[in-house]
């Protein structure tokens, strides 16, 4: 009758282990950064790795040039890019979490979480810039 306590007193155990991990794992996402760009590098935003927007930085030329649409459609498209990166280390920060935990559903998850992207540590992308 007690012996499913012994199981019980086991995951709590884990649950609360698995909690510390994640705040820890949270902080170090909140030092680390990822940089999304476009038009060539003319307009960068730099993002937290819990996708916190940190900074942005404009090309002076492109505000001389006055092409305000330009200037939005390039200012979505480095947002978008630094979200999808902040999404992928928070992912892989997840995955590592897991390590070698047979969770069903875990990858499935993780690359909806990604939009499709496989999670991992470095993709070997050199716009994909992250800075702790």
């Amino acid at each position: 009758m007690f012996k499913g306590l012994g199981n019980i007193a086991s995951l709590m155990k884990q649950a609360s282990q698995m909690g510390g991990k994640l705040q820890g794992i949270n902080e170090e996402l909140k030092s680390q950064s990822v940089t999304g760009a476009a038009g060539g590098g003319m307009v960068e935003i730099n993002m937290s790795g819990l996708s916190e927007a940190l900074s942005c930085s404009i090309d002076p030329s492109l505000v001389k040039e006055g092409d305000r649409e330009l200037l939005e459609d390039l200012v979505v498209a480095a947002v978008n890019q630094a979200v999808t990166k902040s999404r992928e280390l928070h992912a892989s920060a997840m995955k590592n979490l897991a390590g070698g935990m047979n969770l069903p559903g875990l990858d499935d998850a993780l690359q909806q979480m990604t939009g499709g992207a496989t999670p991992s540590p470095d993709d070997g992308n050199d716009d994909a810039e992250v800075r702790q």
